[in-house]
């Protein structure tokens, strides 16, 4: 197995603001952007060609990937009109160069996870599978599609996002990784949005082909909401989440040019971008300040992700908020749970406390 479709076409909504300057698979994560995260994997599994199946400002990867050295050949399909998961596999078909029946690796450009990626395309091999799903188990299904599977391991159904405890048949839900026969993907319809949840995947159950599923139970992480985002960031730097792309692990990850305040505590995994600043009697906890960020004396940073060039004001408490990028907090400011400031807005010195359940 040697090529592998990332699949980084989404706009990132649920991030927003964070995503209206920067796609989603493209902003930094434990100090580089999370595609490298990914990619990194693919190549120590074996991959050793990559497409990048690109469509909301794609121009971004084609920057990045044309001055990086990541060890792997990575090319790009871009795609002209968002054509979903299926559509996009299927956009990316011309440049592949396996065989009909040799594996390719698929996996989407939004998830984190410790999955055993050799293990996954020897399961397939093993099996003579058509495609090979990851599913891995959750506490509560309700937002996932479900993925039952009978007790040789092949997929019995794909059921969306239940709704009632009588359809809750199982907790494995669709982990967003399968490995497809290259010809399965030459049957996908082109030049329409196509879904591999609700038309390729039960499509191919109903043509009788054999798809099966590996359950992991290992790490695994969606990290579409900013909530889940500072998360992931956080278990990379503190080792919770593997990555090849993480040179060591701790505490804290202070990048090349930040400056923080001998005063100030910087804990919880946070990750201070390059040239940010932290003043003095600052606390950055559990957070992500990008590059070029200040956090000012006596602020307040938990849970949180301050954007590019962004300030929070001296005093100000940033708690679960989302603020974008070269916004201005002023001082004494108090935003809570789930707040987001658009970039470049600016909040005075008003010592105002703003919640999104106000």
């Amino acid at each position: 197995m040697t090529e592998a479709v990332l699949l980084v076409g989404g706009q990132g909504t649920r991030l927003r603001p964070l995503t209206i300057n920067t796609p989603k698979p493209m902003l930094p994560v434990a100090g580089v952007p999370f595609t490298v995260h990914q990619i990194t994997r693919a190549r120590d599994a074996g991959v050793s060609r990559i497409v990048l199946a690109t469509s909301y400002k794609a121009e971004v990867f084609r920057s990045f990937i044309d001055d990086a050295d990541l060890g792997i050949e990575v090319v790009i399909a871009t795609e002209d009109e968002p054509l979903g998961t299926g559509g996009a596999i299927r956009h990316a078909l011309p440049h592949l160069q396996s065989g009909p029946d040799d594996p390719v690796l698929i996996f989407n450009g939004d998830v984190l996870s410790g999955l055993d990626i050799d293990g996954l395309v020897r399961h397939h091999r093993e099996t003579g599978s058509d495609v090979t799903l990851y599913l891995t188990p959750v506490e509560d299904p309700r937002a996932y599609g479900l993925v039952p599977t009978d007790a040789d391991g092949r997929v019995t159904a794909f059921l969306e996002k239940p709704q009632t405890p009588e359809e809750i048949v199982t907790d494995q839900i669709n982990a967003g990784c399968y490995v497809f026969r290259r010809s399965v993907i030459d049957r996908i319809p082109a030049g329409r949005p196509v879904s591999v949840e609700r038309e390729t995947f039960p499509g191919l159950l109903s043509d009788g082909a054999l798809v099966t599923g590996v359950v992991d139970r290992g790490y695994w992480l969606d990290l579409g909401t900013p909530l889940s985002f500072v998360q992931g960031s956080c278990d990379l730097v503190s080792g919770r989440a593997p990555s090849p792309a993480v040179a060591s692990t701790g505490d804290a990850l202070v990048l090349a040019g930040a400056q923080v305040a001998a005063s100030a505590v910087v804990r919880g995994g946070s990750v201070i971008g390059r040239d940010a600043v932290v003043g003095p009697d600052a606390v950055v906890d559990g957070s992500v300040v990008f590059d070029g960020a200040e956090v000012a004396e006596g602020a307040r940073v938990l849970g949180s992700i301050v954007g590019v060039g962004a300030v929070v004001g001296a005093g100000s408490s940033i708690r679960g908020a989302v603020i974008g990028d070269g916004a201005v907090i002023g001082r004494g400011n108090e935003l809570l749970d789930g707040v987001r400031v658009w970039p470049g807005a600016r909040l005075g010195d008003t010592s105002v406390r703003f919640s999104s359940d106000a």
